[in-house]
């Protein structure tokens, strides 16, 4: 859908067109971008041209565009998840390594989990989730945590929003994710079962900084059986090691 007016500002056509890729569709066509933007053809080729000349995007041979390794660039070098990424790397490694299938780190933005880092063996069991990937708090592990822990608004405005459905598994009523919540803050972990695939069992754990804030999670994706519970005591181990590097003295947080 095309916009017009004040707030269609060339840097707001600029985002959109940046914001029509996805981890699906890395590569795409003016004509592909222009749609998803909602733009007219002719601007979105000429907005589209000024960011290839400026590295922000890239052209491939066949001439379909994808995003430029100077945009990765500048977004590294002021993530603001950039320390957490490194306090926390070492102990992700040591949680896949026991744990064998998939281990990440989650951050709460808005109403959605953004995994900021996953590692993953080959033959792992199944998961939606991926590098700056995105999962509704309601339906995953780390979700769950973050909501748990999160201003009261936040948690009003999820409870009170649709809670779609993945599996016969996942929350979906706001009296249950009202009592998982609750549990999530007395266990100190969120363990899910089969809430986003049927094969897959999520268990997250709050990563706090020096103040004691809930800031991320450490996060093991793993088959859906009764084994998993052993998982629990390797991320607590874990995210106290994380927590102890963030409330080291330089460190700053996502909060400041």
């Amino acid at each position: 859908m095309r916009r017009s007016g004040a707030a269609d500002s060339v840097l707001s056509r600029a985002v959109r067109i940046l914001a029509a890729f996805g981890p699906d569709e890395p590569a795409l066509r003016v004509t592909e971008i222009a749609a998803r933007a909602g733009l007219h053809v002719a601007t979105a080729s000429r907005l589209v041209a000024e960011l290839v000349e400026l590295g922000l995007l890239s052209r491939d041979e066949d001439r379909s565009v994808r995003i430029g390794v100077r945009l990765w660039e500048l977004a590294m070098r002021a993530s603001p998840t950039l320390s957490l990424r490194e306090a926390a790397m070492p102990f992700l490694e040591v949680v896949h390594g026991v744990v064998g299938h998939h281990a990440q780190i989650g951050v709460l933005d808005g109403t959605e989990v953004l995994f900021v880092e996953r590692l993953s063996a080959p033959g792992a069991v199944i998961n939606y989730t991926r590098i700056a990937g995105r999962l509704p708090v309601h339906a995953s592990s780390s979700g769950l945590v973050l909501l748990a822990h999160a201003p009261r608004e936040l948690q009003e405005a999820v409870l009170a929003g649709p809670l779609p459905r993945y599996t016969a598994h996942t929350i979906t009523t706001p009296e249950r994710l009202r009592r998982t919540l609750a549990d999530v803050r007395r266990d100190g972990y969120a363990y899910c079962a089969g809430h986003l695939h049927e094969d897959a069992l999520g268990i997250a754990v709050p990563v706090r900084d020096r103040e004691q804030r809930v800031i991320a999670t450490l996060s093991a994706i793993v088959p859906n059986d009764e084994s998993a519970r052993a998982v629990i005591p390797v991320l607590r181990a874990a995210a106290r090691g994380v927590h102890r590097v963030l409330a080291g003295p330089g460190n700053r947080t996502l909060a400041e």
